[in-house]
């Protein structure tokens, strides 16, 4: 692979003639002028102490570019610019504020295999697979365009009747976002269109992994007509400073994180100083639940999606496999014929279903929650070991009979490994599911609807695909119970995380 550094301004990055924007290419998927400054202030500018990390292809190992490295400073200078920005972005009308996300949906959508492209690029997974997060993350822009026009608060006689009430809808204030490597465009979307929607300014975070794609559509807000300070991104290889200056400000309002749960509550811990209003998608140990009477090609197909998509790098992946035992020796078989049909490789080869793990480290983990199974008696049924080959991947694995005690079974494994226990009844099967200190979502492949009712009532999760392996839509609301976090993404619950109520009451206009 080799990477370019462009020196002039280019189609890609019109705003930007500094120089600080690179061509990426493997040769296969080539991007030109992709941005690899700090956006602050509607301009794209170096680190203010000059420095950069690389960003690396982890397909390869090797490296793409090199992004400016926020310092605290940068990431002073950009809530600055977000507090300064607060008053009149608030203030734009609705119907403004609106019609700049439906350009940058229409923008995405213009430049979807750019994007897609950058994702496979920095993340390494298969271009089928960005160019469908290109898809879902862009549908958070245009729904919260829709939402931003509808946001309503209340009028009412108070009980007594002695006075009337209002409560009025009003933006919380400038937001800090912090989101993850493993859906680069999705969870930034996910963060900043109800944001936007709600006439909040953003300072941006996103993973010092995959930073380019946030980036990217920085550009894209810019050529929407997104005014200066509204949208600021600030790439940095030490969150823990930048995030300790900027909770500490108590100008911020918002605190917004999507990944893990320790890393979470660390933040929560800081943002408590300020009562800042926050919402935290953390970590999960998905249960997916296979009874007896499930249609077994639905199950499989489902499992596959749920486990195997972004090789397992999921917060939503199905980890804990629990199936009935009537049907589990044909399950665990069909699952590991599915898991072997997988083509593992780069994400820019057209036969690729499954890319590379993210890092070192990432395979590390993985072999070892693998072996510590097998050596307290599961059973590889496929996989199991690290792929020979440059890059950062992991076989699609099904362990069978995994025993209670196995790390695979508490541990969010984020690695492309399926663990299949077996169960008799429905109340073991909820007790084993529930027997987590997760709860994000939960899978179960049943045709009993009042199972599936029972369920829906039982199951400690905040989400629940019946009959699917995939449930997300952003229209729906995101997020889980217990130590997989507060708060919800997506829907019309979405954008009142960016809201606060304020009670208004007046005397009754009726008394004398």
């Amino acid at each position: 692979m080799t990477t370019t550094a462009t020196t002039t301004a280019d189609p890609v990055n019109p705003v930007n003639p500094t120089g600080l924007a690179t061509t990426l290419t493997d040769g296969t998927l080539t991007v030109p002028g992709v941005p690899t400054g700090l956006f602050i202030d509607g301009r794209w500018r170096a680190s203010s102490t000059g420095r950069t990390f690389d960003v690396q292809d982890p397909s390869t190992g090797q490296v793409i570019a090199a992004v400016a490295d926020a310092s605290p400073q940068d990431a002073q200078a950009a809530l600055d610019a977000a507090v300064a920005a607060q008053d009149a972005w608030a203030a734009t009308a609705p119907r403004e504020r609106s019609d700049i996300l439906r350009r940058a949906f229409d923008l995405i959508h213009q430049h979807s295999d750019d994007v897609a492209a950058v994702m496979t690029l920095e993340m390494g997974k298969p271009l089928a697979e960005a160019r469908s997060e290109v898809a879902y993350g862009a549908e958070f822009i245009r729904w919260f365009s829709e939402e931003t026009v509808r946001v309503a608060g209340r009028y009412g006689t108070n009980p007594e009747g002695t006075g009337r009430a209002i409560v009025l809808k009003r933006p919380v204030g400038p937001v800090y976002a912090i989101t993850p490597w493993n859906f680069p465009l999705a969870m930034a979307t996910r963060k900043i269109a109800p944001a936007l929607a709600a006439g909040c300014t953003i300072v941006l975070k996103p993973a010092d992994l995959t930073p380019l794609t946030a980036l990217l559509l920085a550009e894209i807000f810019v050529r929407a007509g997104l005014p200066a300070g509204v949208l600021n991104v600030v790439p940095t290889s030490d969150a823990p400073a930048q995030s300790s200056l900027l909770l500490a400000d108590p100008r911020l309002r918002k605190l917004t994180f999507t990944g893990s749960t320790p890393v979470g509550t660390r933040l929560l811990k800081l943002a408590a100083d300020n009562v800042l209003k926050t919402s935290m998608e953390l970590g999960g140990n998905a249960p997916l639940l296979v009874f007896e009477d499930a249609d077994l090609d639905a199950a499989v197909a489902g499992a596959v999606l749920a486990k195997f998509r972004n090789a397992g790098q999921a917060c939503v992946a199905a980890n804990r496999f629990y199936v009935q035992e009537g049907v589990a020796d044909e399950f665990a078989a069909r699952l590991a014929q599915a898991a072997r049909a997988l083509q593992v490789g780069r994400g820019s080869e057209p036969d690729t279903t499954m890319g590379p793990l993210i890092d070192d480290r990432a395979v590390a983990k993985t072999s070892r929650l693998v072996e510590d199974a097998v050596a307290r008696g599961a059973r590889v049924l496929v996989g199991g070991a690290v792929v020979d080959r440059p890059g950062t991947y992991f076989e699609p694995t099904v362990l069978d009979d995994v025993q209670p005690g196995s790390q695979v079974l508490s541990t969010e494994i984020f690695g492309p490994v399926a663990a299949i226990t077996r169960f008799g009844t429905e109340e073991e099967a909820v007790r084993l599911a529930n027997d987590t200190e997760f709860g994000l979502v939960a899978y179960a492949f049943t045709r009993d609807l009042a199972r599936t009712q029972r369920l829906a009532e039982r199951l400690q999760t905040g989400m629940l695909g019946v009959n699917r392996g995939v449930i997300a839509n952003t229209s729906a609301p995101f997020g889980g119970v217990k130590a997989s976090g507060l708060g919800r993404e997506g829907g019309h619950e979405g954008i009142e995380e960016y809201l606060e109520s304020v009670y208004v009451l007046t005397a009754d206009p009726f008394a004398s």
